[in-house]
């Protein structure tokens, strides 16, 4: 109590230093309402990528639970007689099985360890959902025991577990944890003489949302207020090569039975290799339309369009790498029945699936993307195809395509080239990318002031300011300056609603020990995770987006960067409320007027402040509220009828709301 005391003391004293004339006077139009912003406005976008999912997200705790590593053992340590089978399986696309069988020796024993992802996180308290599927090798029946073990490799809980007869049998136990501990791991001893086959061993913790997910990511996510979900990628979307891409209908149906894919991402940084990164595709399509529904955002699923991530495929090896247009029905097909996945009724083959998993009512989809970060003529020649297929069949369904990886035409004329395609092709949005440093978005503050109104909408579904213009560089950090310059460029998309329709961060997640890019929305160990300066800025637009733009202008122009000031005002219909963002990237205090045109008086106001003196700083597991919103009323002395009276301080993101 005394904290949340402080913190609004030092959110007031931002503003206690008035001066009989401010330096900057505004004006806020409170009578025309201008463009709807749309609920989809502020989101989210995820790719497993920084072991986002597996190790990440989904909160399986056992690496290579179906033992289908290319390496059939990697994440387990064996000792005794153990192997790996394929014969007679459980699963028929998950084939590999492990064999556990008596050792010849009374003093020897058999078993195996899974240190899952960088250790498993273990909780005091905790329960854990512990699960195998297995059998019995010969007549006799077995047993088996499941242990936790510490990172200082004491036994800290074991349960048996007795195996009957040579069927495939699932079968279940719980552990509690006595102590946290980050290290920990998992052992299973084969007791007694009698041998066991087992297969898709699993761990989740008991406070798993949905038994599927980290309960304190998914708090993270929900409390971002995200008004869109892009999902799954990004370049996993289009995989080194095809065969690498995500495929949604290998992440559906029963679990057990989902197969192995290769991540993208498990050695495209030479520096920063991760053999062992692999997706189970546990968390799949199906899960991601879960999580939409419940961190109350509109889906935005990506489709491969046919083509491998042009990076790392030229396209003088077009032939070799890329399915051709004539060829393309197996793609179009995964789009349509997608699309009957979502919201087919539950008599289509699709929508019975959807209702078999648990999910009798539709999604509610309404929108799709086709390809990634694609560019040139291999892009909407096969976009097209897609087009007329989902027009045809689905023409309320939304189409979202790409302008390509840069922002702009200084390395060629990709990007005016890819919105000229997108337009003659008539998608509905086009989705920008940018990855910049923090001049690059102060110079695009007015970048969408003068974009063409009757051409596709405006998806900002890629950006980041970035210190350093290497993402895989350890310089690259969450760090206040960016997420600063990041708050700015977003008064941007807001005085721009009408042609900015939807803006997703990327990437959203980071374990601090599998990170292969960033800087990174939220950052997580095995225990905790931490909302970075970054995370805020995003929370703070989805938490106060309104329903319409206002006017906002000092001497007759949008406050854009002049004297370093950024601003944006929205009118919230549902609140009857006027939120005005200011964002102050000068090291020099602000005095500021706005005066809210066409109201009698202001009634109470809140203010929340994000600052920081240290451009550099940044929030870490081991100190997470280095930078955190500060928020409090404004005095009522501050506001004289319709008009409200502030310093702005240095360096800060400040949001009124009255």
């Amino acid at each position: 109590m005394k904290k949340m005391r402080l913190f609004a003391t030092l959110a007031v004293a931002a503003l206690a230093t008035m001066t009989a004339s401010a330096q900057h006077q505004m004006t806020v139009q409170t009578k025309k309402l201008g463009a709807a912003i749309q609920p989809t406005m502020y989101g989210i976008f995820f790719e497993d990528i920084n072991f986002g999912a597996d190790g990440g997200l989904y909160a399986e705790l056992v690496e290579n639970r179906s033992f289908e590593f290319p390496q059939r053992l990697m994440g387990w340590n064996t000792f005794g007689n153990v192997d790996v089978e394929d014969d007679d399986p459980a699963f028929e696309r998950n084939p590999h099985y492990v064999r556990l069988e008596n050792s010849g020796h009374r003093d020897k024993f058999t078993g195996l360890e899974n240190r899952g992802f960088f250790g498993m996180g273990l909780k005091k308290g905790m329960k854990y959902n512990f699960s195998v599927y297995a059998r019995t090798v010969g007549s006799n029946d077995a047993k088996i025991r499941v242990e936790l073990i510490g990172s200082d490799n004491e036994v800290i809980a074991k349960h048996g577990i007795a195996i009957q007869g040579k069927s495939w049998k699932k079968y279940t136990t719980t552990l509690e944890s006595p102590r946290t501990d980050a290290k920990g791991y998992m052992r299973v001893y084969l007791e007694g003489t009698n041998g066991v086959d087992l297969d898709h061993v699993s761990l989740f913790p008991q406070d798993a949302w949905k038994g599927l997910l980290r309960a304190d990511l998914v708090k993270d996510l929900k409390d971002l207020h995200p008004g869109v979900f892009r999902f799954p990628g990004g370049c996993i979307v289009e995989g080194t090569d095809l065969n690498s891409r995500y495929q949604w209908k290998n992440s559906v149906g029963p679990v057990e039975n989902r197969p192995l894919n290769e991540n993208r991402w498990n050695y495209t940084f030479p520096h920063r290799l991760y053999p062992n990164y692999y997706q189970t595709y546990g968390l799949g399509f199906y899960e991601f339309f879960l999580l939409s529904e419940e961190i109350g955002a509109q889906a935005l699923p990506v489709l491969s369009v046919g083509l491998a991530c042009q990076f790392q495929n030229p396209d003088e090896n077009a032939a070799k790498c890329h399915v051709a247009v004539d060829d393309l029905q197996p793609y179009i097909d995964d789009a349509l029945d997608l699309i009957e996945f979502a919201n087919g009724a539950t008599t289509t083959k699709w929508g019975k699936l959807r209702a078999d998993m648990g999910h009798p009512q539709p999604f509610n989809l309404k929108q799709i993307g086709i390809g990634n970060e694609q560019w040139g003529p291999l892009y909407p020649e096969r976009l097209e195809k897609f087009v007329k297929a989902i027009r045809a069949k689905y023409p309320q369904m939304k189409i979202v395509g790409s302008s390509g990886p840069s922002p702009d035409d200084k390395d060629g004329k990709q990007f005016t080239y890819g919105w000229e395609q997108m337009k003659k092709l008539k998608a509905d949005l086009v989705d920008e990318h940018y990855y910049r440093s923090p001049e690059w978005f102060m110079e695009n503050v007015t970048r969408y002031d003068k974009y063409d109104r009757k051409g596709p909408k405006v998806f900002a579904g890629e950006y980041a300011c970035h210190i350093d213009a290497n993402p895989a560089s350890p310089t690259g950090k969450n760090v206040f300056e960016a997420a600063l310059a990041e708050a700015a460029i977003m008064t941007g998309f807001e005085r721009n609603a009408d042609i900015v329709h939807m803006a997703t961060y990327a990437p959203l997640f980071s374990h601090v020990e599998g990170w292969q890019w960033r800087p990174d929305l939220i950052w997580m160990d095995n225990l905790t995770t931490v909302r970075t300066p970054n995370y805020y800025v995003q929370q703070l637009y989805g938490q106060n987006p309104g329903t319409n733009v206002l006017s906002l202008t000092e001497n007759k122009k949008p406050v854009t960067g002049q004297d370093g000031l950024c601003a944006s005002a929205v009118y919230d219909k549902n609140k009857d409320q006027y939120i005005l963002k200011i964002v102050n990237t000068s090291s020099k205090e602000q005095p500021i007027e706005v005066t809210f045109k066409g109201l009698k008086s202001l009634k109470k106001g809140r203010i929340t402040i994000l600052h920081s003196s240290n451009p550099r700083a940044e929030n870490t597991i081991a100190k997470k509220n280095v930078i955190v919103p500060r928020t409090a009323d404004v005095p009522a002395e501050f506001i004289k009828g319709n008009v409200v009276s502030a310093n702005i301080p240095p360096k800060s993101f400040v949001v009124f709301t009255f």
